[in-house]
């Protein structure tokens, strides 16, 4: 009984195409997927079996816990500034920027910029001038997006993350903070959703078909 039925007009539909969510699959499942295809595949949250069972077929993030096969040429456009608050953050970012790279697109990355020292953020304000969107992650009081948001043109993406300990409730002050922010063109995604973030970028961005 053939249990996988890969989308493979999701892309022309919607711009994104199918993503393996790596919870609840088998090695066989995953091998299925990725054995004998030129198409463009990406595995997230995958766990340390999952990567060593894609390790002969794809390339293997193991930090943002993907795999990837067959990633698309870099294109000819703006980069997308990945920032993150802190270095606990870099796994969430890393799914972004993972997910961005895969699909072609340029990614810059800016981590431990956080607010506890706002001097390093300004250091890095010049190369988010030319930005057409911002991913910004952070945790504990999930601050720098709307800091972020208030110094550049750009729309910013906040994803929060499940940083931080006692009130930072796993990830939900950072998230209202986000949501309630007083500057204007924040997007926010889920907790922990680098790949939701990278997604909303390719839309903003109108990466909807391949080159």
């Amino acid at each position: 009984m053939n249990q996988i039925r890969w989308d493979r007009d999701r892309e022309a539909r919607t711009g994104i195409p199918e993503v393996v969510y790596g919870p609840g699959k088998t090695g066989a499942h995953l091998r299925q997927i990725f054995e004998g295809t030129t198409e463009l595949r990406i595995a997230s949250r995958l766990s340390d079996d999952q990567m060593q069972v894609l390790s002969e077929l794809a390339t293997i993030y193991p930090e943002a816990r993907m795999a990837v096969r067959n990633a698309r040429q870099k294109r000819n456009m703006p980069v997308v500034p990945v920032i993150t608050a802190g270095t606990a953050d870099i796994p969430v970012a890393l799914e972004a920027a993972t997910t961005l790279e895969a699909m072609g697109v340029p990614v810059t990355s800016h981590f431990d910029v956080g607010v506890a020292g706002i001097h390093r953020l300004q250091s890095v304000l010049p190369e988010l001038a030319a930005a057409r969107v911002c991913i910004v992650v952070a945790g504990m009081d999930g601050a720098l997006p709307a800091v972020v948001a208030g110094l550049v043109g750009a729309p910013v993406i906040g994803v929060p993350t499940s940083v931080g300990t006692g009130v930072a409730q796993g990830g939900m002050v950072a998230l209202n903070t986000m949501l309630a922010s007083c500057s204007p063109g924040i997007a926010v995604v889920n907790i922990d959703n680098g790949f939701g973030a990278a997604c909303l970028a390719l839309k903003i961005l109108g990466c909807n078909t391949p080159d």
